[in-house]
């Protein structure tokens, strides 16, 4: 169970902070313990959920050491282009929802590495290029909380770490 001042990444909102833990009434009168969510970066905001809700993806923030293991792991990762657009994009969604850091590294590093690659005016498709928004905001949340740093410090800070 979370405690007040306990950040955890929430499903797709990314990183929250529990401000509260409530009782809340529900239509058939039953009483529900619930977590008081508050969104740490941009369009602030508050969401309730409760602390037994199987469906909804939440944990703990990972730390500054998990950070730092995952990023030396990465840097010897390989990773696999799907060639195929609509197999690549139900992979890469199905690894988004997981919520792990280490799947959004992957997407992340996968699409740097095809722009890289990409020849003259290619550039990354559309659907791409939204699904690596959504992993750098995912990643990057979390990586700014647990290295006390802020959201668009991250990636210079990962650039220097493995260079």
């Amino acid at each position: 169970m979370f405690k007040v001042n306990d950040y955890v990444m929430y499903g797709s909102m990314g990183v929250c902070k529990v401000i509260g833990i409530s009782k809340e009434k529900y239509i058939d009168g039953e009483e529900i313990e619930c977590y008081v969510l508050q969104t740490i970066y941009k369009n602030t905001m508050t969401i309730k959920t409760p602390v037994n809700n199987p469906k909804v993806l939440m944990r703990e923030v990972m730390t500054k050491d998990d950070v730092l293991s995952l990023m030396d792991i990465m840097a010897k990762t390989e990773t696999v282009w799907i060639e195929d657009d609509r197999q690549r994009s139900a992979n890469f969604k199905a690894a988004l929802k997981t919520g792990k850091s280490e799947d959004c590294m992957l997407i992340i590093k996968a699409m740097y590495q095809k722009k890289e690659n990409a020849t003259g005016s290619k550039k990354l498709r559309k659907m791409d290029e939204d699904i690596l928004k959504a992993a750098e905001k995912q990643l990057y949340e979390e990586f700014a909380i647990a290295l006390d740093i802020q959201p668009e410090e991250v990636v210079p800070y990962i650039l220097n770490r493995i260079s």
